[in-house]
């Protein structure tokens, strides 16, 4: 009879840790998780005092014991469980924001990102897999708000039998927070040991809907402060009015992709040879760099903030955005008399935001007349994009000015399989790429080492550059005019979560005049921008291309 007693004491105690455990992790660990230390120093940083644990504790032995509040007491203490549980699986998605968008999950505006998390995982592992997957995150999320509800009720039903133990514990405790708040103590990683990380959560979480209808209401006023919003057709752009123009988004073209020693190999090649080509043309560059308003996706919201001058960072700001009459860059060159297309292969369902834009027409991954296999997410290669282009649009002799805005797509996740350049007269209707897919590795082999997939996030910039500038090479006019840049910098499984947001811009041209424009802007001549080339904003661009651009930009 005592070995059973002992045995019962046994577990008794194991799960009473257990929960302790699992309610002081809930409690402690940032949703940065990445910034902790790797190896045994993580432990370390685990070394903090929750603030929140001191405060549930002391609300629920404060309660009486017997009466209403009495009652209410296990009610209580369950309903504090499954927020702290519903907090925690929110924290897990943050985690996920943090390594992949380098931000927080916004509990109001992300939930369209849903689709193209799907998406992403059906390209990655499969179909199969990627709904295996959704059903197991559904249920292990139940199944942790229900464990943390059990946790608390634990917890709280073991200081009520230990009621002086307890407060003595939560005092000390309390008394040490307080000093190591005064101190700002820190063990490891900049974390304060003083935690109150679920707290900060939890308020977030709670002021997200308040936070983001502020927000609407500041950017409706923004999007009427517009110094180009009456500019009469006749002074928009008049120093390209005998250009044909290309701007061009690289999807996932960083800063790191340049600078990261890392990984960067490639793409420093890719410019080099590109660079040559170019000058043997008679082509000139100038490139500096632009603060993306995203990281790690949401190609969407940089397109917009570049196009339209106005800082897009979230869903919410990019719908009021499409559905206001604010000038874009397209459509200040189709006010110039350019005939504006969008080239946007990686566009598989109807687009009404395509209007917004001011575009004469659109093409799409359904009417570029591809005949090959999709490239994981990339429906099709960016030299087969250029070279549809070239028989569209730029080639034929018959027609007037031209802008294009062209998205290439191979270079966006997960970089597997890579297409190669092949040359430009056999690319034909994409066919010839079949045994190309064929034979190449697939993404889930390619991400199950880091290094390698660096090394295929490069290699894939690479090739979106040689189709991009091996086109100018190849086919440009002497009065093209290319503006390219990156739309945001890859995911945190690439450049860490310390990375900045910049991302290369670069102006293409022949003609010296063009570039003479923005001989004021501090660029670094070439297609590389320098270290120490300016850095601004995004959404800056607009409004300084169009000065330039202008009668006021006229250097003479």
């Amino acid at each position: 009879m005592s070995q059973k007693k002992s045995y019962r004491r046994v577990i008794r105690h194991l799960t009473t840790g257990f929960a302790a455990v699992l309610v002081f992790l809930a409690l402690i660990v940032p949703d940065q998780i990445f910034r902790l230390p790797p190896g045994n120093s993580v432990f370390t940083a685990l070394l903090r005092v929750p603030v929140e644990a001191l405060i549930a504790g002391a609300l629920l032995l404060l309660l009486p014991q017997r009466g209403r509040l009495g009652r209410a007491r296990r009610p209580i203490a369950g309903g504090l469980g499954v927020l702290l549980g519903l907090l925690t699986v929110v924290k897990l998605i943050d985690i996920g924001f943090f390594a992949v968008l380098a931000r927080r999950f916004d509990p109001v505006l992300d939930w369209i990102l849903v689709d193209d998390a799907y998406n992403f995982m059906v390209d990655s592992i499969g179909e199969p897999g990627t709904i295996g997957l959704s059903v197991a995150l559904v249920l292990a999320s139940i199944g942790l708000v229900a464990a943390m509800t059990w946790a608390v009720l634990r917890l709280s039903g073991i200081a009520l039998n230990h009621r002086v133990a307890a407060w003595r514990g939560i005092g000390t405790v309390a008394a040490a927070w307080v000093a190591l708040t005064l101190m700002g103590t820190q063990l490891i990683g900049g974390i304060p040991v003083a935690s109150h990380t679920a707290a900060d959560l939890a308020a977030h979480t709670a002021l997200a809907l308040p936070n983001d209808l502020a927000d609407r209401k500041r950017f409706a006023a923004e999007v009427q402060v517009d110094a180009y919003r009456d500019r009469p057709a006749d002074q928009m752009l008049t120093a390209l009015r005998d250009k044909d123009v290309i701007v061009s988004f690289i999807e996932s073209y960083g800063r790191d992709a340049i600078e990261n020693p890392a990984f960067n190999s490639a793409v420093l090649t890719s410019l080099a040879a590109n660079q040559q080509a170019l000058t043997a043309k008679g082509f000139a560059a100038r490139s500096g760099w632009l603060t993306s308003s995203t990281a790690g996706g949401g190609s969407w919201l940089a397109h917009s903030t570049f196009l339209s001058g106005l800082w897009i960072d979230n869903e919410q700001r990019y719908r009021s955005l499409v559905s206001s009459d604010r000038l874009t860059l397209t459509r200040a060159f189709k006010s110039s008399g350019h005939r504006t297309v969008g080239v946007e292969p990686g566009i598989i369902f109807a687009w009404p935001e395509g209007a917004f834009y001011g575009y004469d027409h659109i093409y799409d991954s359904h009417t570029l007349g591809y005949n090959g296999p999709g490239f994981s997410w990339s429906p099709m290669p960016d030299q087969y994009v250029m070279s549809a282009f070239q028989k569209l649009e730029y080639g034929p002799a018959d027609r007037g000015r031209l802008l294009a805005e062209i998205t290439l797509t191979s270079s966006h996740t997960p970089w597997a399989p890579v297409p190669s350049m092949i040359d430009w007269d056999a690319v034909g209707d994409g066919s010839v790429y079949g045994p190309m897919v064929a034979n190449a590795e697939g993404p889930t082999s390619v991400w199950k080492d880091e290094n390698r997939m660096r090394a295929e996030y490069a290699r894939s910039i690479a090739y979106s550059m040689d189709s991009l500038l091996g086109h100018m090479a190849e086919y440009g006019r002497d009065d093209l005019v290319m503006v390219f840049l990156g739309d945001h910098q890859p995911a945190s499984a690439v450049v860490g979560t310390q990375a900045t947001h910049d991302v290369p811009v670069t102006i293409v041209a022949k003609d010296p005049a063009v570039l003479d424009r923005i001989a004021g802007w501090g660029w670094t001549d070439g297609l590389k921008p320098g270290p120490a080339a300016p850095v601004w904003r995004m959404d800056t661009f607009r409004d300084r291309f169009l000065a330039a651009y202008g009668p006021e930009g006229d250097p003479h």
